[in-house]
């Protein structure tokens, strides 16, 4: 099959796209379309490109029933600014490939991420590692900002005058805060790609990295946008439930009384919602 070239694509590639106050997402380059995935999901019989219609149900097949390798078949490549703590989250992802600004060999900018007052949150009583929905107060929120402003601007003075007094950049980095933003190449396939998004793009994810996923979820849409429409249809809008729960369905539909209880319940009903 010739190599795939996609209009829609073609015209956002190597644009910025703005995220947060200082980041961006950046569209390299892409390898494959949705023409490649229902090719490589054909050879095995040596059937051609079939009609559009034929195409959309054989992704919407694949992707439901989690054939996952002619997903693997389509590669993107990413150039991603964010603040150093996204960038912490962002690589626990371990099938993405990597490279990224190194302060050893650059001076590092003196770029920080500031949070808008509107996601200035009080830590949530019952998710451990999340924000309450509502933020703060007007007059809290400048506490914040002021506070964390004075310390970005303290690291970063510290590092200037590191650097000035010839110690090396290998060093003089330490201090610096997990709010500076750093840059790197990224390159994933598109079956752990989605995998990435449908996790970063749960209500539960931390905001800053949620944002990301959304800007990059809209990027892959213009490369592969039957796929990822399939991807919203069946993981981002699709949920998965386990025996107990089908046997509580089953039993609701009949009529009768939830049978599940405790937590349990609660857990399926947040499901449901």
């Amino acid at each position: 099959m010739a190599h795939c070239i996609v209009s829609a694509a073609e015209e956002i590639l190597d644009k910025e796209f703005p995220v947060l106050d200082h980041g961006f997402v950046r569209l390299v380059d892409y390898l494959g379309s949705d023409d490649r995935i229902v090719q490589s999901a054909r050879v095995s019989y040596g059937s051609g490109t079939k009609t559009y219609r034929q195409d959309k149900g054989l992704i919407n097949y694949l992707l439901r029933n989690d054939h996952t390798s002619p997903f693997e078949q389509v590669n993107f490549t990413f150039h991603v600014k964010m603040p150093i703590f996204v960038a912490r989250q962002w690589i626990r992802h371990r099938t993405g490939r990597v490279n990224e600004i190194s302060g050893r060999y650059s001076v590092m900018s003196d770029e920080c991420y500031k949070p808008d007052p509107s996601h200035i949150n009080f830590q949530s009583d019952d998710n451990k590692q999340g924000r309450t929905a509502e933020p703060v107060d007007e007059e809290m929120a400048k506490q914040v900002l002021s506070l964390l402003s004075e310390d970005q601007k303290r690291s970063y003075d510290t590092y200037q005058k590191l650097l000035d007094m010839g110690i090396a950049r290998e060093l003089s980095r330490i201090d610096l805060p997990l709010s500076l933003y750093t840059e790197w190449y990224w390159q994933m396939d598109l079956h752990n790609l989605f995998h990435f998004l449908q996790l970063r793009l749960d209500a539960h994810a931390q905001y800053e990295i949620r944002i990301y996923a959304q800007t990059i979820l809209e990027l892959v849409k213009k490369v592969c946008p039957i796929a990822t429409e399939a991807f919203e249809e069946h993981k981002l809008g699709g949920k998965q439930f386990s025996k107990s729960e089908m046997k509580a369905i089953k039993s609701m539909l009949k009529g009768e009384a939830n049978p599940l209880t405790g937590r349990a319940l609660d857990l399926f009903e947040k499901k449901l919602d």
